[in-house]
This record gives C-alpha cells, structure tokens and sequence, in this order.
C-alpha cells in the first residue's frame, strides 16, 4: 500500500472531527503573538524553550516541515519569518491557507510527502520546524539528510518525536500489548488493536534513530527534552512519551 498516501487521507479525516493539532490558533493568539507573546509546542504539552529559537525571527526563512494545521507557522509569520509550509494533508494545509487569508501575511503553502525528496534547494532554510511526525513514516534518516541538506550552515532543526512507549500498551493503556518495533506493514496483529483506517499507518522508533541518526546526518544536538501524552494512564503516572531536540548544521 502507498501508506503515505493513505495517512493523508486518516490526517484530513481527523481534521474534520475536530482533531486538537488541525485546530488554527485564532485571532487573538495571533495579535499576541505580534507583541512577542506565545506558546508553542512540538509535543503535547511543554512549551518549546525561548531560546531554542533565534534572538530575532524577522526576515529569517522558516520552513514547517509537516507542520500544517495553522499553528505553528501563523506564530512564527507574526514574529517576521518567512514562511513556508509542507505537508501531505489537505485539510491542514487549508487551515494554513484561512489564517494567512485572515491575518493577511504571506505564506508558501506545498502539499507533499516527507519520504520523498524534499522540493527545496540546498541551503534554503535558516530554521526548521517539525512537530511530532516521524511516527507516520518508516524511515526517518532520510528526512534528518534532507532536513540537514536544505539548511543554511548554523541552521535550526527544531523536532517533536515519539519515543515508542505509546506503541507498546493497548488502547486502554492498561495492559502490555505489542513488543517493539512497532510496524503495521510488516506485523498484521497490529491491526486487530489499532484499526488502521481510525490509526493511520504509524511506526515506533528508537533512540537511534531519533537522536543518534540527526548526529550521523551532520547536527549537533544542542539541547532536548521530554513530554507525556495530554491524558490517559500513561500521562497520569507521568510516563515520558515523546522527546524533543534542538539540533544545528554543523
């Protein structure tokens, strides 16, 4: 199957229903923003660090790397970036699309899909910005060398990752369901518990290949940190779920 294909599909789908990361921040979000003040994040709940961010964003070439959902790009346009936003979904790229219209900055919005070669010339960007999306695609050392490619030298990586754990418990997170790794497209199983046409298609993966593979693509991680899921029993016992990092192109 196009498994990529079909997450956009799930994504759009999500989106309809209300899904809380295709939710566009409003109008007043966005003027605050203007005046230096926001929050954002790359995984549930913690805000990324200020100074994970340049001292000054205006006129710096922002890129979103399966970021849509109007979220974090209106942020960072409000704070002078030039912006640009790629993702596989429609509906969250539409959601880019009505806040840029509202708020009348300019925006490059593209549809395509992150395990292919990225459309952007060496040395294009002097940020990146991934909230957590590595979880639906199987390979995730070919978007840390297209990341570093599209960098200018002393660029920004700035990614929200799963680190796994969520793969291992059933739905309920009571119970211990499915050894790692966790691969849908290799292992059947995977589908009696997590239906893909609710779940998408999605893959753990380990610090490895995470961490260790930005290193082996030529950043230099500067800085990270861990998350919980929002709710659930996990988030309840404050289990780690999720890492953060803050990389540069060496």
């Amino acid at each position: 199957m196009d498994y990529t294909k079909f997450n956009s599909k799930v994504i759009d789908h999500w989106v309809e229903e209300g899904w809380e990361w295709g939710k566009p921040i409003s109008h007043e979000e966005y003027v605050k923003a203007q005046k230096g003040e926001f929050r954002m994040v790359l995984t549930p709940n913690r805000e990324i660090p200020r100074d994970w961010f340049p001292e000054s964003l205006a006129g710096k070439k922002v890129l979103g790397l399966a970021s849509g959902g109007g979220q974090q790009m209106p942020i960072l346009a409000a704070l002078g970036a030039e912006c640009t936003v790629f993702d596989y979904s429609q509906k969250q790229l539409d959601a880019e699309e009505l806040v840029a219209k509202r708020e009348g900055y300019d925006i490059e919005i593209i549809r395509g899909d992150m395990t292919k070669p990225l459309p952007f010339a060496d040395d294009s960007f002097e940020l990146i910005i991934q909230p957590v999306a590595n979880c639906y695609i199987e390979d995730v050392q070919h978007v840390w060398k297209e990341s570093h490619r599209i960098l200018k030298k002393g660029g920004r990586l700035l990614v929200g990752m799963d680190n796994g754990i969520n793969y291992i418990f059933d739905k309920t997170e009571t119970k211990l369901y499915h050894a790692l790794p966790y691969n849908p497209l290799q292992d059947d199983k995977i589908k009696e518990e997590f239906p893909l046409e609710e779940d998408g298609v999605q893959f753990s993966h380990t610090l490895d290949e995470q961490l260790r593979s930005q290193i082996k693509a030529g950043f230099q991680i500067v800085d990270l940190y861990e998350d919980t899921n929002s709710e659930g029993k996990l988030h309840d016992f404050n289990v780690p779920t999720f890492w953060a990092s803050y990389s540069v192109k060496k």
